[in-house]
């Protein structure tokens, strides 16, 4: 079997990024723009090579996979020149698929379909026709057969009124390459080796160059500046909203939805506006997410209502359960079947067990609560003492009163009553009712000061 080697070219600053990073590590959606690109390419390739230039310790670094083989492009001399920094690694007998880091949406099928004209034909090139095609190369053909690109700024004024052009990508066979390579010169106006210079040595060699048009101009779009990122994340957003609904999911509005990640979801499940989900997300059966919600890496049940406002990341949400509005779920919380976390609540590192209620205005932090709880309005555990965080237990069918507070460690008894406004520092024992009050006073004759 024919060995593929994908050659990602990522040498360029992107200076109209205005960032400090460089380009093919600004992020879309999830991941920076070479990851996205090399996502599809290592389906396909037995090795992948990156050449990098620019902030190339960033690029490897942040990438972090051993099975890549980086090749620095020290001088930026052209694409012809990046390619040749590559060659000597790749046998003769291969085929060599040349790609770009900042051109992320790129589809493995597309991919697949121009190795299989390479592997026919010797070379085959990917182009895109573009209503608008001002500062791309420019595909001729003669007899509908390519013969050359010629680069906008090397293009006459009929040749510029040609709208097919170069993506830049293109399959070649290894030992063509490699020949055509060494044949490159810089006189051009930009003074660069140009890779598409390839084409015309192919067709002048005798070879018939396969053509593959995409008909998704954004498959081939690549990223100079926000603006474009912006774009290509917009298309990105609309893609995915497009196959979940196909899937099954309802999206009230799909242009207010987004996807950062890997979201799965069951029947019948109903998503509203302004929904963010990050990392790994899997919904249920018949669960609901309402307005203005991030939900990142977690598992929510069936029959859960996620309430507008809401937050939640690293947590484990049972079914039948309702989280918000306003609520904070933080990683390491699992909240049990039909339990109830209301407003304006947060809950870090604790198990709220099943059927239990913490209504509003509290915070539960490394708390394990048994079932059926009640916890009243503006409970506080007091986990962290300046040092250590400890432990608060509450079990089965405690009820702690409003604007109590709950100094760890400490354990509250099965059946367990707290009076609200009190301090708790011991354990309480189970079906025992602990308060902690001051007497209350009431002065008579008393005057309210007035303003003098």
């Amino acid at each position: 079997m024919i060995q593929i080697h994908g050659i990602i070219l990522a040498a360029g600053k992107g200076t109209r990024m205005n960032s400090s990073k460089p380009k093919v590590l600004q992020i879309l959606s999830d991941k920076t723009l070479l990851g996205h690109v090399l996502t599809q390419v290592q389906k396909l390739c037995s090795k992948v090579h990156v050449v990098y230039g620019f902030g190339g310790d960033q690029v490897r670094k942040h990438i972090n996979d051993d099975s890549i083989n980086w090749v620095e492009q020290a001088n930026q001399l052209g694409t012809g020149h990046a390619v040749q920094q590559a060659m000597p690694h790749i046998d003769d007998d291969s085929i060599s698929l040349v790609l770009y880091g900042d051109v992320p949406l790129i589809e493995k099928s597309t991919l697949n379909n121009l190795i299989t004209q390479a592997q026919h034909n010797g070379v085959a090139l990917l182009s895109v026709v573009l209503d608008n095609p001002v500062g791309y190369g420019r595909i001729i053909r003669q007899n509908n057969q390519i013969q050359s690109i010629i680069e906008q700024k090397d293009a006459n004024k009929e040749q510029l009124a040609i709208c097919e052009v170069n993506t830049g990508i293109m399959a070649v066979n290894s030992g063509l390459l490699k020949t055509y390579l060494d044949g490159l010169d810089s006189n051009n106006a930009q003074g660069e080796l140009y890779l598409t210079d390839i084409i015309e040595m192919a067709v002048s060699d005798g070879k018939t160059v396969a053509s593959v048009i995409t008909d998704n101009e954004f498959e081939v779009a690549g990223v100079n500046d926000k603006v474009q990122l912006a774009e290509l994340e917009r298309t990105l957003q609309q893609n995915q909203a497009t196959r979940f609904m196909q899937q099954g999911l309802m999206l009230k509005d799909p242009a207010r939805f987004d996807c950062r990640g890997n979201l799965s979801f069951g029947q019948d499940c109903e998503v509203d506006v302004n929904v963010v989900v990050e990392g790994k997300v899997t919904l249920g059966d018949n669960t609901t997410i309402a307005p203005n919600c991030v939900i990142k890496n977690t598992i929510i049940g069936s029959n859960v209502s996620i309430l507008p406002n809401s937050v939640i990341e690293g947590a484990i949400i049972g079914d039948g359960a309702s989280i918000g509005p306003f609520a904070r779920i933080r990683p390491e919380a699992n909240i049990g079947e039909n339990a109830k976390i209301g407003n304006f609540v947060e809950v870090k590192k604790s198990t709220i067990g099943k059927g239990s209620k913490v209504s509003h205005l509290s915070y539960v932090g490394d708390t394990t609560i048994g079932d059926d709880v009640n916890i009243g309005a503006g409970v506080i555990t007091c986990n962290y003492d300046g040092a250590n965080k400890h432990q608060t237990t509450i079990k089965d069918g405690a009820f702690v009163g409003s604007d109590t507070q709950l100094i760890a460690p400490v354990t509250i008894g099965k059946n367990a009553t707290i009076g609200a406004g009190s301090t708790i520092t011991k354990d309480v024992p189970d079906s025992h009712l602990s308060l902690s009050r001051s007497r209350q006073t009431t002065l008579k004759n008393w005057e309210r000061p007035t303003k003098k």
